[in-house]
């Protein structure tokens, strides 16, 4: 087998870059998706099942185009032609989602918005997948931390910027952030045009600056014998229950981490808007119209831009942690305080109004929003160890053949959850806890609890070589 040469820093930056802008726009889906839906009109109790829209079209794109790019080769590349086709299609969703209320006379504004949402989120499946697999195809397996650790430093920086677009139209360039009833605030809908533009300019610079290994080349570096070909054994339906045969057993491990952590993410996606608008501004169930549930909103973005902030941080130093103490580590510990930061909020609540000097503008907010800040430290740090470790003990145990194709399958255990807990959180939230958004915090905060217990119980093939 040929050794892989190293990549330059830059190198390792260039072939991330497009996720500065991908994780841009889903930070933007992420922080504003449950606020355009609820102000087209969907019902609090029924936007888990508006946002099993995001995992299942993970579901369905990922394994297809893992697949799909293992045995692709032209001119752009392996990867790159996915890449770039899913970033194109995502721009133009993002411009046109927030923008439902046009198409009033031709379909209902709620199902325009859901398409959109669903066209979106797809394309960002088209564009992710091939990302994750081209880092492990770039980078020697003692450069694979690092790779991966500067993946998770650029998705959240993106998701930084994304997140604070529409608290900062609206407080430093005075873009309205409020909208009639079926409308979508002209702040959010500017924000959403400057992300989609973001996105595909950050991909483009990725494709040209990223020159892929040519298919010989490609299985010298990997030990393969011949160059990556489409094997007829794994094709079609059987050949997908082949190879869910020989998954590796760490993937399948792995897979109970993920049910537990993305189980928790999804509660906090759809669920920390409505939280923070009644456990802080003290808003009234089912509220996402009036002024105070706005401001909510808003500073929601600013929450979700402080988690990317401090996993960007973490980013930096994760690798060398990792290499240090051991990936399985880092991963367990990070999901640890992620559950717990989930379990504080529910005691951060009310109080009175503060000025903040955020440096590019001043706010008027309650105390206790500006202390919510403190949880996003242990969520960032979760956040991040959650976008690496699984991917970087993962890849290690994966044919090079096939590793786009199962780091597709793989994303079953990110949209698996998601979907569950889309069918379920609606009805827990509406029996159990009588429409109080907060109490689906805290159970996000117990299910990252159990993936950090879950990492233990993970068996890598290298038994946690690091490199």
């Amino acid at each position: 087998m040929k050794k892989m040469p190293h990549l330059s820093f830059w190198q390792i930056w260039n072939v991330s870059f497009g996720f500065l802008g991908i994780q841009m726009g889903f930070a933007l889906q992420s922080a504003n998706v449950s606020r355009i839906l609820s102000n087209l009109g969907a019902d609090l109790h029924a936007l888990p099942l508006f946002w099993i829209a995001a995992p299942l079209m993970g579901l369905i794109v990922q394994p297809i185009v893992g697949s799909a790019s293992d045995r692709t080769w032209n001119r752009l590349g392996r990867r790159s032609p996915y890449i770039l086709a899913g970033a194109i299609i995502a721009a133009l969703s993002m411009f046109l989602m927030p923008n439902a209320s046009i198409v009033v006379a031709i379909m209902p504004v709620l199902l325009f918005g859901l398409i959109m949402f669903a066209l979106m989120d797809g394309s960002f499946n088209i564009t992710m997948q091939p990302f994750r697999a081209l880092v492990a195809d770039m980078t020697p397996p003692e450069q694979r931390n690092l790779g991966y650790s500067t993946q998770s430093f650029l998705i959240n920086t993106g998701a930084v910027i994304g997140s604070i677009l529409p608290f900062v139209l609206t407080n430093s360039l005075n873009i309205s952030n409020t909208a009639p009833a079926g409308q979508v605030p002209p702040s959010v809908i500017w924000s959403f045009y400057i992300g989609g533009a973001a996105l595909l300019g950050s991909v483009v610079w990725t494709v040209i600056k990223t020159k892929e290994y040519p298919p010989e080349e490609y299985a010298q570096y990997k030990g393969l014998e011949k160059e990556p070909k489409a094997d007829p054994q794994f094709k079609g339906i059987i050949g997908f229950f082949r190879l869910m045969k020989i998954t590796p057993k760490t993937m399948v491990q792995l897979a109970v981490v993920q049910f537990f952590s993305w189980f928790a993410l999804y509660i906090m996606w759809v669920y920390f808007t409505p939280a923070v608008s009644q456990h802080v501004w003290g808003c009234e169930i089912g509220d996402s119209s009036s002024q105070a549930a706005q401001d909510a909103g808003d500073w929601v973005g600013i929450l979700f831009a402080g988690y990317s902030l401090f996993a960007a941080i973490f980013s930096v130093v994760m690798s060398k942690l990792a290499t240090k103490i051991g990936r399985k580590t880092v991963y367990s510990s990070a999901l640890f305080l992620g559950g717990l930061a989930y379990l504080m909020t529910v005691l951060l609540q009310g109080g009175d109004i503060v000025h903040l000097n955020l440096l590019f503008t001043e706010v008027n907010v309650p105390s206790s929003a500006v202390m919510w800040m403190i949880p996003m430290i242990g969520i960032g740090i979760a956040w991040a160890a959650i976008l690496a470790m699984p991917y970087a003990i993962l890849s290690e145990s994966l044919p090079a053949d096939k590793m786009g194709v199962f780091m597709g399958i793989f994303n079953f255990t990110i949209a698996g959850p998601q979907i569950i807990s889309g069918l379920v959180a609606g009805s827990i939230l509406k029996h159990v806890f009588e429409g109080e958004a907060i109490y689906m915090v805290v159970v996000a905060g117990v299910c990252m609890l159990l993936g950090g217990i879950s990492v233990f119980f993970v068996k890598t093939t290298s038994q946690e070589q690091t490199n």
